[in-house]
């Protein structure tokens, strides 16, 4: 067997397509356009933007209709780190997602960017195919079974099949990251949820989710975050609570050293920085999962890893840019240390 691989992604790859509305829901004519998109895709970016290719996992499931221009992009980071499989009878999954009103990244400050996905403009979001939902099965037999860290996005009944399925596995533990599915953070999914807490090590919703789970009022303040990572972790969270908190940073508990905010990397004087905050979440995560491996677990650390990554996922449409050893001609290492400056020395309480 191969090395196992420090992060992998059961995210899916989605190519998602854009039509953007006015505020009464009349077509704008502005041209729709096709990106790669997948929460799964985005965090595979944000762990390797601190990982080799060879150490960052995702499959990418291909349909004859996946335009060579992506399979370009996804390349430019790292042919290793992807997993295609070539699905013959089946189109690429595509999603529409409809905008309404400002185009995205316009209505969020860079305060409420840097840790949540871009929601709020949202008119709709539709799959136009039939999803292929990945589990640790997929990974059986191929070069990313077993890593050390495992991702995944979905409702928390299908957390439970994917953490179950990882137990079947002899001698295999990840550190499991899971991101709960936006429309599955109801209070009548909550008893799901903490049937699964004690197999999580990380648990990861933003701050609008979290409190909706636990029938909190909105909006956010960090008071009310910080009870709700205090009610996960009674609920029985295994290792981390880390709720993702836009312009308030992200808050980070253990039960072993407590509560911990980290700030956004962008503040208001880096407004222009800020062009669209999708994905910006799952690359945090990505980032995080990356993070861990490289501070040997600590998740405070950890979380400074991800907020880096994030700040990349923010500045352009679609993913960061990857070139000649950069990021979006910029160093992560760099950022790195900026933000360590920033809080001088020590991640604030």
């Amino acid at each position: 067997m191969e090395k196992p691989r420090a992060f992998v992604t059961l995210g899916m790859f989605i190519i998602d397509q854009f039509e953007y509305l006015d505020e009464n829901g009349n077509d704008t004519g502005r041209p729709s356009k096709s990106e790669i998109g997948g929460g799964g895709t985005y965090a595979a970016i944000g762990a390797r933007i601190w990982l080799p290719p060879e150490e960052v996992g995702m499959v990418v499931d291909r349909g004859p209709d996946f335009p060579p221009s992506m399979q370009k992009t996804l390349e430019s980071y790292g042919r290793d780190m992807w997993l295609f499989r070539d699905q013959s009878n089946s189109e690429t999954t595509k999603a529409l997602n409809r905008y309404r009103g400002e185009h995205r990244g316009s209505v969020y400050s860079v305060l409420e960017a840097a840790h949540t996905d871009f929601v709020d403009v949202f008119s709709s979001f539709q799959y136009l195919t039939p999803r292929i939902r990945l589990t640790p099965h997929d990974l059986k037999q191929t070069p990313l079974e077993r890593p050390k860290s495992l991702h995944f996005i979905c409702s928390p009944a299908r957390a439970s099949v994917i953490v179950a399925e990882a137990r079947e596995v002899q001698d295999w533990k990840p550190i499991a990251i899971y991101e709960p599915i936006p429309d599955r953070c109801i209070p009548e999914e909550l008893p799901a949820l903490t049937s699964i807490l004690p197999q999580i090590s990380v648990l990861s919703p933003n701050a609008e989710e979290a409190l909706s789970l636990l029938s909190l009022p909105l909006p956010p303040t960090k008071a009310s975050i910080e009870e709700a990572a205090n009610i996960f972790v009674e609920l029985g969270a295994k290792e981390a609570v880390v709720i993702r908190s836009g312009g308030l940073g992200a808050y980070v508990l253990t039960k072993e050293k407590g509560g911990k905010w980290i700030p956004a990397f962008w503040s208001s004087d880096d407004a222009n920085e800020v062009v669209d905050v999708t994905g910006a979440g799952n690359t945090f995560l990505g980032g995080l999962g990356a993070g861990l491996q490289i501070a040997d677990g600590d998740v405070y650390e950890a979380s400074l890893y991800g907020t880096v990554s994030a700040s990349f996922a923010i500045q352009q449409g679609g993913l960061p840019v990857f070139s000649e050893g950069q990021w979006n001609r910029d160093s992560p290492t760099r950022r790195l240390e900026v933000l360590r400056d920033r809080l001088k020395g020590g991640i604030q309480s």
